[in-house]
Formats: structure tokens, C-alpha cells, sequence
């Protein structure tokens, strides 16, 4: 197995993947489990592995995360997630979010979450989500700007 460069205090920026998963009205989140946003609703996803293209990525890490299938389609949105401690960079991941189809399965928590579910947009105000995922949900038309 390759050596991967850590994320916590990293060497280099760490590519990661999110999908947007809205079926019956409702929009997977997950409630992360680790640094660098541990305790905040998020929109599924993690690291890219070495050989692995981006949208596989996506479908497996929602998988180890929520076991729901997704098919990943376009990317819809990218930004960085840096985390500066003084000078150095505790945490820095440059982050392609994509839309995704539902394909199967009941959300659960796995991986490094705390907790998985389906959220209707009334919902995503009453849980503590991410300013990035509220953004994004924002520019997709999912809930209103709340800014």
C-alpha cells in the first residue's frame, strides 16, 4: 500500500469528493465524526484514493458513510477547506462536490460520521450544518439563502 499524506498537518492538499444526494424530497447529510468539522452536518463524501477517478470516489465513500448507493454524475461544486493552527496548515483539502442519483439503501452511520439521515429543507435549519454545505444547498435551490 502507498504511503498517503496525513491529513492532519498535511504535506500536501488532500483531494476530496461529496455527493448531493435528493431523493423523495429530501437531502443526504451526515453528521461528521472528525476534524477538521467534527459535530457539524455535511454533505457526504471523503478522500480520493490513489487510482481510484473522482466519481468513484464519490459513490464509495457515500457507501462506507451512509450505505446508500448513489451513481455519481456532474461535478457541481468545488472549493478548499483550509485550517490554519498560527502558521501552519492543520488541514487543507480541495473539495469537488457532485450530484448524484439515488440507487439504493436506508441511511446509517458508518465510516467516520456520528449520525446519517434524509433531511427535508424545513429541517437543514434546525441541525448545525456546515456554512459550506448551506451554501451549496443555497446554490442548487434546495433551501433559501439564509445569508
Amino acid at each position: 500500500m502507498a504511503a498517503m499524506t496525513n491529513t492532519e498537518y498535511p504535506d500536501l492538499p488532500r483531494v476530496a469528493v461529496g455527493a448531493v444526494v435528493i431523493h423523495n424530497h429530501c437531502i443526504l447529510l451526515v453528521k461528521r465524526g472528525k476534524q477538521p468539522a467534527k459535530g457539524e452536518w455535511a454533505i457526504p463524501g471523503g478522500s480520493v484514493e490513489l487510482g481510484e477517478t473522482l466519481e468513484a470516489a464519490a459513490e464509495r465513500e457515500i457507501y462506507e458513510e451512509t450505505g446508500v448507493t448513489i451513481k455519481a454524475g456532474k461535478m457541481i461544486y468545488s472549493f478548499d477547506s483550509i485550517v490554519k493552527d498560527g502558521d501552519r496548515t492543520r488541514f487543507h483539502y480541495v473539495i469537488l462536490d457532485f450530484e448524484a442519483s439515488y440507487v439504493a439503501g436506508d441511511p446509517r452511520a458508518g465510516d467516520d460520521v456520528l449520525e446519517a439521515g434524509w433531511f427535508r429543507p424545513k429541517k437543514i435549519k434546525t441541525l448545525g450544518v456546515n456554512s459550506r454545505t448551506l451554501h451549496l444547498l443555497a446554490k442548487i435551490g434546495f433551501i433559501r439563502d439564509s445569508a
